[in-house]
């Protein structure tokens, strides 16, 4: 069974993931950006991204949209969350953009950390319990993904993908 691994990332958290699989996996055809190519050629899919606005970036929306009868592993990160209901949401918006002849056997998310300029933003903004609260999660995202993360997704890989 042959695997290609294809991601966006902008800050390393979800290339750091996409690390951890290719370690876990035989027959890697592929690793990298989106490719539909490479996709073409690989019976498992693993496909990682990073949150925007809610859901995939774009272009890898339009990679998504491109594939057929293939199998995904979805994995992702988020500057926001350590919610499991929260990243559920996300995977099921970035579901939506994946044919109907394709299959999700799993998925996995875990919070990641966010460049300076949102801690910035975050800064620049009336103080009030919003802005405290952002400023807390965007310190608790620095650390991740973290070790217990990597650890998580190891285990996902292991229990979908019968490692």
């Amino acid at each position: 069974m042959s695997h290609a691994i294809f991601y966006t990332s902008c800050t390393g958290n979800t290339a750091q993931l996409a690390q951890v699989i290719q370690d876990m996996l035989q027959e890697v055809t592929y690793c990298g950006v989106p490719d539909t190519a490479q996709a073409a050629d690989a019976d498992i899919l693993f496909i990682g991204f990073w949150t925007d606005k809610g859901t995939c970036p774009d272009d890898m929306k339009e990679f998504l949209h491109t594939l057929q009868g293939k199998q995904i592993f979805l994995f992702g990160t988020a500057g926001f969350g350590g919610s499991a209901a929260y990243f559920a949401q996300i995977l099921s918006r970035v579901q939506t953009e994946i044919p109907d002849s394709c299959q999700v056997i799993g998925s996995f998310m875990c919070q990641g950390k966010m460049p300076e300029v949102v801690r910035t933003r975050y800064e620049a903004m009336e103080p009030s319990e919003k802005r405290t609260m952002m400023l807390e999660n965007f310190e608790k995202a620095s650390t991740h993904p973290d070790a217990a993360d990597l650890e998580a997704l190891r285990a996902c890989v292991r229990k979908y993908c019968m490692i």
